[in-house]
Order: C-alpha cells, then structure tokens, then sequence
C-alpha cells in the first residue's frame, strides 16, 4: 500500500501555499495585464468623442474599432489564464494536503472532541479549494489597482479624481462595516451547521431503531428545530451581506451618475471635453468594481478565511513526528505500568492505577461491571485515547518508539462496535492492504472460523459486503472483523466483547481462535460480559470503579471474587457456577 512520507505527511497549510507562490505571481502578472486592458473601454469612448465625431472619419473609427476589439480579444484571453491558473492552484493544493487533512481527519477524534459529525476537516478544506477556484480571489487581485484608475482620474481632472477617491473611501467602509457584521454570524453558521449535520447522520444511523419504535415524528420534530435555528442564521448572514452588496452597487451607479454631471459641467464651463466626460465615468465606474465585487465575495471570503484557520489548526494538532528507528517485531512480553487514561479533551481520570505483566502465549480475561473502564483501558492501549500517566510496553519499549504503520501490524483489534468498509470480505479481512497475500487472508479467516462460511457465498472472498457491511448479519460482521484483528499473525489481539453477536457456533469458533493466537505466541486481552468467552483465557483481571481490584490465574482469581460476596461480579460468579 501506498504511504505519504513524514515529510508530506507534516506538510502545513503555510508551507502548501508557498509551494504555490509562482503560480501566484503568475496571477498577479495576468491581472496587471487584465487591468491595464480594462482602460481599453475608456479610451476606446475618449477617441470617438475627441477625434471621430468632431472629424467624422470613418477609416478612423474602423480602425479604433479594430484595435479595441484586438485588445478585448487580449483581455478575454488573460481573464481566461487567471481563472484557470486558479482552478490549478486550487488543485494543487488539493494534491498537496487532501491526504493529510484525511489522515487529521481520522486522528482528531483520539485528541479532542470534534464538533457535529466529524466531518468538518474535509467541509473546511472543500470550502477553502472552492473559493481559490472561484470569482473571490480576482476581485482581491485587482484591489490594488484601485490607485492606478485613481491616478488617471486625476489626470482627466482634479475634481473627477477627487470624486473617485470619495467613492472608494465609501466602499472601504461598507467593506469594513460587511466583515464586522459576517464575523459573528459566520462563527455562529459554521456551529449551527455542524449541529445540524450531525443530528442527520445520527438519526440516519438509527433509523431501524427510529422506524420500529415510532419515533419519527419527535426525531423530525426535533431536526426542524435546529434546521429552524441554521436557517434563521443563515437568512441573516444572506441579509447582511446581500444588503452591502446592493448599498455598494448603487453606490457605484449613483457615483458613476454623478461623474457624468460633473464631466458634463467641466464640458459646459470648457476645462474638459466630451470625451474625457465618458471616459472618466467608465473610468470611475471601473476602478470601484474591485470593492464592489469584494463585498459581494465578502462572505465566501470570511468562510474561506475561519476554514483556512480552523484546518491549520487541526493540522498542527496532528503533525506527527519523525518516524523513530525501526524495531525488531515484539515476541515476548507486554507490561504495562502504573496507568491511568482519560478520554481525549477530558480531565477527568476513567481509571488509574493499572499495573500488569503477560508473557506470550496468554490471555487475559478483563471483568467488571459497567463503566468500570474495560474499554477506555483497551483504548489506551491502543494508544486510541490519551495516557495521562504511565507507560505501556512491548518486549520493554514503549508503545510510541513504533510509528503508528509498524505498531498497526504488531496489533489486532476488534471493537465492539464493529464498522467493515465498503469492499470485499477479503479486502476487509486483509485491511485492505495493496500487496495483501491470498494466503495470509484465508489464513485469518481460517483462523476466524469463518473460510467455510465465506467459500458458501456466491462469490467466495470476492463477495461485496456493502457499506458497513450491510448485507452480512450482525454475527457475521464481527466474525469478519475477528479475522481482520487475526490478519498477519499479530503479537497483541484486543478483542471487545467479541461475542456480543455471536450464537453457540461462533462463540465456540472464538474461544478457537483466541486459543490459535496463545498457541503461536501471542497475547489476547478479551474484554468479557458473557462467560463462556473466559474458558480459552488463562489469566483475569476484575475492575471495578476505574481500578484493578485482582489480577492472576483465571481459578485463582475467581475463587477470591466469589469468596467475597461484597465484590461479587455477576459474570464471575455465572463463569465459576456455569451458569
């Protein structure tokens, strides 16, 4: 499988655009070019007026005509280069950072808490790609070509120039007063949205259990509430903006008008003529439109700009270092020490305090009632949730001297909300690795008890699951992802409630594999509800309250729990009874 290097892998947003620069200065060139070709229009009306109707020549204005509609060939031309040196900008930086806003993506999860679905990283740097590509950019490219018409105003006349820095001091305002009214409701829309998309994909999550419990109406009742809330903001952040831009448009028309009436007395009082009359109205007209196309762009540009932060900062929360040395593949020992974990953005300890050691070719039942911290344990193995203190160690390294590629082969994991991906069985028991070996795959699922069940279907290991593997059962989707957990013979396996799903031929298949791994040398820890799972371990841990209350032989360990009624364990006691 193909991998992004650290290099490209820590590449920011700063450092993506400076990738760009030249294609930027290309931009700027073309729009020099562009606004110097936009005079074409002024002074094509200066001549007409000036020389052709006083002189009423017709080869003159033939060959104006000519030179005018060459030149808005050019400008066209340039227009078109801009807009699409953008667009390639705009992939470029796609190119460049789609890969690592994808992997930020999946890692900001273990590292705070994200708002809505999740998916804002990607809505973030779509959003970022789509203005690039867009009318935005170009109007703040010919910004600072506002002083050259500016400039040439004046040579027309003091008065025209004056008028034209009056309209572009007026547009500044209304740009500052439009970016002061969208900041607030820009902010307020992107959390709106990410409530309301959220809701959606949760709901759409659960619509057998909406559907079958008659739950639609309050659940679509409670949607249109913060649909109401997004739309209500939305309505306004659109008033607002569409408001300054309409103000400015008039403006601008209003200015153009008033150019023209003074051009009109300058020609009466005979300081000007006809021509510079037009033209300097054009001219007017032409050097406020940057403003005015600003304004329009203003909110896109505000969204741009509070995605551009928000993906840096999701980028720089999960810059990942420099891959350590390679180690050799650990064969022995797992020990972990002293630990405590909490969940990501969380100050508030799940449990503290664990302190154990397996040798391989064991495995370990972990016990204990409800929110006792099972999981969260297995998470922080995993190096999933955070380690607020303490170590976990393989053959005595810890868990971060690998690089999160290598430490993946060392480790299966089967969670107990069991996720498959859209593909094939095999592409999912091989985690869908490029150069996965046939052998290695039907080597798991042999391993998995599954290779009869899977060679039953029409087509075998080719046969596609749908998304999320919709068209297996529950029973098969965990029996599947046990043999992805399985997948390359990994030193540790960490199965969460991997029978939950399970009837008594997949509950027998389990306790085969779990005895396969400890058979070939690797370590199990099978987090445990349901007791027959318990028989294939040899040691047991009891938590309770966020502590290890016992650890040691599976009989041992039982026999004190039992013994002490004031903590008694309900899967324990049915374990030791056989109940």
């Amino acid at each position: 499988m193909s991998k992004i290097s650290p290099k490209a892998s820590n590449v920011t947003t700063g450092e993506a655009l400076r990738r760009s620069w030249w294609s930027f200065v290309a931009v700027g060139v073309a729009s020099a070019l562009i606004n110097i070709l936009y005079l074409t229009g002024s002074f094509f009306m200066l001549q007409v007026y000036d020389r052709v109707l006083p002189s009423k020549s017709i080869p003159t204005l033939v060959s104006l005509c000519l030179l005018a509609l060459i030149l808005y060939l050019f400008q066209g031309w340039f227009e078109v280069i801009r807009s699409r040196m953008l667009v390639r900008i705009a992939a470029s930086l796609d190119e460049v950072l789609n890969g690592r806003v994808f992997q930020a993506m999946l890692q900001m999860p273990f590292k705070a808490r994200m708002p809505g679905d999740g998916m804002q990283p990607l809505r973030d740097f779509d959003h970022i790609r789509n203005f690039l590509s867009g009318m935005g950019p170009p109007a703040f490219f010919d910004l600072p070509w506002m002083p050259f018409y500016v400039a040439i105003c004046f040579l027309f006349h003091p008065l025209v120039g004056w008028l034209a820095i009056f309209g572009a001091v007026v547009l500044a305002c209304l740009t500052f007063m439009t970016n002061w009214s969208s900041r607030k409701h820009s902010k307020l829309a992107n959390e709106y949205s990410n409530a309301r998309n959220g809701y959606a994909l949760l709901s759409l999550r659960n619509a057998e259990v909406i559907r079958a419990m008659g739950m639609s109406g309050r659940i679509t009742k409670a949607w249109q509430e913060k649909n109401s809330a997004h739309r209500a903001l939305m309505c306004t952040t659109s008033d607002v903006g569409n408001g300054y831009a309409a103000i400015s448009k008039i403006f601008r028309l209003a200015l153009q008008s008033a150019v023209l009436a003074v051009g009109a007395l300058l020609v009466m009082d005979g300081s000007a003529s006809a021509g510079i009359m037009i033209a300097a109205s054009i001219l007017t007209s032409r050097a406020l439109a940057p403003v005015e196309l600003a304004i329009g762009n203003w909110k896109g540009f505000i969204g741009a700009r509070d995605a551009w932060r928000r993906t840096s900062e999701v980028l720089a929360a999960t810059a990942e270092q420099s891959p350590p040395l390679q180690l050799p593949a650990p064969r022995n020992v797992l020990a972990v020490e002293k630990l405590a974990g909490s969940a990501p953005a969380s100050k508030n300890l799940i449990f503290v305090d664990i302190d154990f050691k397996v040798h391989a070719g064991s495995a370990v039942g972990i016990v204990g009632m409800s929110a006792s911290g099972k999981s969260a344990l297995a998470r922080v193995l995993l190096q999933l949730w955070p380690t607020v203190r303490g170590s976990v160690r393989l053959d005595g390294a810890e868990l971060s001297q690998w690089s999160a590629e290598d430490l993946g082969r060392y480790i299966g994991y089967l969670p107990q909300d069991v996720e498959l991906f859209n593909g094939t069985i095999a592409e999912n028991i091989a985690r869908f690795a490029e150069d996965a070996d046939p052998k290695a795959i039907i080597a798991a699922a042999k391993a998995a008890r599954i290779h009869e069940m899977v060679i039953r279907l029409a087509n075998g290991y080719d046969t596609e699951i749908g998304d999320a593997g919709t068209l297996l059962s529950a029973g098969q989707r965990q029996r599947v992802a046990l043999a992805r957990a399985l997948y390359g013979d990994p030193f540790l396996v960490i199965l969460d409630e991997p029978n939950s799903n399970l009837d008594a031929d997949g509950e027998q298949a389990l306790s085969e594999a779990i005895l396969g791994v400890r058979a070939r040398g690797g370590i199990v820890l099978v987090i445990a509800h349901r007791p027959s799972v318990l028989s294939s371990v040899d040691l047991v841990m009891v938590m309770n309250g966020g502590r290890m209350n016992a650890f040691g032989s599976r009989d041992e360990v039982l026999g004190r729990v039992v013994s002490k009624p004031e903590r008694q364990l309900q899967v324990v006691i049915d374990t030791k009874t056989g109940n």
